[in-house]
């Protein structure tokens, strides 16, 4: 939190000092009370009532003024807003390490379906387009508000040989580029999310692909789906084919993204779903006084309606 008005913050110092007078006086008053009053006599004098109650309204009040003073600084916090636009571009490795069936149906059909919902659930707004790569890069869906276009990619991907992680990012921030420029240059949020299961085999590499991403000021969040136990088979042979992890955690650290892990179809799912959230929405600094004053006004309120209650007085 941080403050328009800090020097009005000053106003917290004849507060701290009405606590202090007011646990003196409470003091004073209970010395006094035992000085010159018997124990039979304070007991029939004073009622039996729990001590918070006779504390509490006094609390609410100076909690009401601390409110007050921290609104006349006028306070600003992060808060988080929708955004109205962005562009998403989605990349899938469609290699063969995809047909592997350590998550059910296959790792291609689970993140295929995964992806469309995806893609189904961004604010309208959203240019989304669909990327696959395998040894080579093909724009299936290029960057639009229409869903269609990218859901038809994303139900009808075809696997490949080979691997091409980073020239998969950088066929991905070419369709960011030409977003722009087709839009008239104007500066929109982008943000790229892959989804890989394999290591790095041919083109560029991620680590070139994440240096371009910082400079096109564009993060990857990359998704490494699958298990260690994945196998393919490959000329009559069973192939393991583990997740490279470290290499997809790698690109996203660097370009400023995110890097998750799934190793079913409900964690793609929650993992879609959380960049989904942190896509969609972007943080900002608001005023927030209004709010403390109206939670001051209540405090205080508060104190009134308690102290008349159980004492027939305001505090």
């Amino acid at each position: 939190m941080s403050f328009l008005s800090p020097w009005w913050l000053l106003l917290l110092l004849p507060v701290a000092a009405l606590a202090v007078l007011y646990v003196v006086q409470q003091r004073r008053r209970s010395a006094y009370a035992v000085r010159f009053a018997s124990l039979p006599m304070l007991e029939r004098l004073v009622p039996r009532r729990p001590r918070w109650r006779r504390h509490l309204p006094a609390s609410l009040l100076l909690l009401s003024f601390v409110l007050l003073a921290l609104a006349a600084g006028r306070p600003e916090a992060e808060v988080r807003v929708p955004r109205e636009r962005a562009t998403v571009v989605v990349a899938v490795d469609v290699s063969l390490s995809m047909e592997a069936t350590d998550v059910e149906p296959n790792r291609l059909d689970a993140a295929s379906r995964a992806a469309v919902r995806f893609v189904e659930g961004l604010p309208e707004g959203f240019d989304v387009g669909v990327v696959t790569f395998a040894g080579q890069t093909t724009v299936a869906a290029p960057p639009s508000q229409e869903r269609q276009p990218a859901i038809d990619a994303l139900e009808n991907l075809t696997l490949a040989t080979r691997t091409a992680i980073g020239e998969g990012v950088f066929t991905s921030l070419d369709q960011v580029a030409a977003t722009a420029r087709r839009e008239g240059g104007e500066p929109v949020p982008a943000h790229v999310v892959l989804l890989s299961d394999g290591t790095n085999t041919v083109g560029r590499t991620p680590d070139q692909a994440a240096r371009a991403a910082v400079e096109a000021g564009v993060p990857v969040s990359t998704i490494a789906y699958g298990t260690p136990e994945g196998t393919v088979v490959s000329q009559g042979q069973v192939v393991g084919v583990p997740v490279d992890e470290a290499t997809l955690a790698a690109l996203a650290d660097t370009s400023g993204g995110t890097a998750y892990t799934a190793r079913s179809s409900d964690e793609l799912d929650e993992v879609y779903d959380d960049i989904r959230s942190s896509i969609g929405l972007r943080t900002e600094e608001r005023e927030i006084t209004p709010y403390l004053s109206a939670l001051a006004l209540l405090l205080g309120l508060g104190a009134a309606v308690l102290s008349l209650r159980w004492s027939a007085r305001l505090p």
